[in-house]
């Protein structure tokens, strides 16, 4: 510090003290670039898409925006989140991020990791890139991450050794009452969590119709056009389609045609209106330290001030993300009345609900606050959940949208199977 403050002795104190911050802060790590594709719906414009193609959309287009050729080698790591490598064309132990990594035309000596923790498959594999660059062994990572539901194989088990000869052939659809076989579906467990803390069926539906609302207030302002890569889709006859809006949202959706949607798989709330729907879609962020990101002149996008990843009953489902907040926060020293915006990713409307309601910790005025402020721009209800891309997705749309509003800080989280969570806090400055 000897040097550095006599460099800077003849300067003002204020003057001084900015230079010691910039000094201090060379190693934090900082978002450079982020990109994603539309989210397509089932079997909608993406279905016909390769997997790995898919994946290398976002992960070359995030290099390309900020000037970075991705065959420069300057990416040092990528970790991918697959979450179900099934849509792969190579079932059997795919190497998904490589294989990604390759058509996105980065070195093949650039190491990565395939990661599976389901829907947090893609915010863990940012906090994965972030751990190594922690650890002083790399300084540039992409994190992100693909899903293809439409690509999604039935399956026939056991005809290896059982053999067949004579009668029916009984096929398994993974995605039917999608969940995990020895525990309930995942929309059971959202929806009595639900009921547990009072969030009735009607206010699950409203909630749904208040995401298709803001998608479309957003949509309509030009929000997404930061986040959201411009896909022309090569067709059998004809020409390219274009696709540069999510496909799951419905402008029509109101709160009456929900009404009249039956629950799913048993749930006792949760109905196709007020959940997601099974999408396709990709996400890619650049995350380097400040220290870097100034060697290639290049202008942080926001600062990645904590990352955190949680577990808990696997049918608590529906409360992880607000554990997950309150654990970032913690490891931030910060507080809710910090934060301008949050993301609560829709895998049910129960999800948000449920978990401000644990945040707002029994405060009314608190909670009304708090929904005010999450979910403003709507979340995977509208937009879609292609699960394994939907935690980086969660964490571009809250930074560009801090960069709208000039700066503060965000929070992000995200449930992921049998009670897995993960959240981010993010700074603008």
């Amino acid at each position: 510090m000897s040097s550095l403050a006599g460099a800077t002795s003849c300067i003002s104190t204020e003057a001084c003290h900015a230079v010691v911050r910039r000094f201090m802060n060379q190693n934090d790590i900082v978002i450079t670039s982020a990109c994603r594709t539309p989210f397509g719906r089932y079997g909608g414009s993406l279905k016909d898409m390769d997997y790995f193609d898919l994946g290398a959309i976002p992960m070359r287009e995030v290099l390309r925006r900020v000037g970075l050729d991705p065959a420069s080698g300057v990416v040092e790591e990528v970790y991918w989140g697959v979450g179900d490598t099934s849509a792969c064309k190579d079932v059997f132990t795919p190497v998904a991020a490589r294989q990604t990594l390759l058509k996105a035309g980065l070195p093949p000596t650039t190491p990565s990791t395939s990661l599976d923790k389901a829907c947090v498959s893609a915010m863990s594999a940012v906090k994965l890139g972030c751990t190594g660059i922690k650890a002083g062994e790399i300084r540039v990572a992409i994190g992100g991450g693909a899903t293809s539901f439409s690509q999604e194989p039935l399956i026939l088990r056991r005809l290896r050794f059982d053999g067949f000869r004579l009668g029916n052939v009984v096929m398994e659809d993974p995605l039917f009452e999608l969940g995990y076989k020895d525990f309930a579906p995942v929309a059971v467990d959202a929806g009595n969590v639900a009921l547990k803390h009072g969030v009735t069926r009607e206010q699950q539906d409203e909630w749904a119709v208040r995401s298709h609302q803001k998608y479309g207030e957003a949509w309509a302002a030009g929000k997404f056009q930061e986040e959201m890569i411009r896909l022309e889709i090569p067709q059998k006859k004809g020409g390219p389609k274009v696709l540069e809006i999510d496909e799951q949202y419905r402008a029509d959706t109101t709160l009456e045609k929900l009404a009249k949607l039956p629950p799913i798989y048993g749930s006792p709330t949760c109905t196709a209106g007020n959940a997601p729907g099974l999408n396709d879609g990709a996400a890619a962020i650049l995350i380097m330290t400040r220290g870097r990101a100034a060697e290639l002149g290049l202008s942080p996008l926001a600062t990645i001030v904590s990352m955190v990843s949680i577990a808990t009953e696997p049918s608590l489902i529906a409360e992880t993300p607000a554990y997950a907040i309150q654990k970032a926060l913690r490891l931030a020293d910060l507080t809710l009345d910090d934060i301008a915006i949050i993301e609560i990713n829709e895998a049910f409307a129960a999800m948000p609900l449920v978990s401000t309601k644990l945040l707002a910790d029994g405060d009314a005025a608190k909670l009304a606050l708090l929904r005010e402020k999450t979910n403003i721009n709507g979340s995977a209800i509208a937009i879609g959940h292609a699960n394994a891309a939907s935690g980086a997705r969660i964490m571009m749309n809250l930074v560009y949208e801090l960069r709208r509003r000039g700066g503060g800080y965000a929070a992000g989280a995200i449930c992921g199977g049998l009670g897995q969570g993960d959240a981010c806090i993010l700074r603008v400055d």
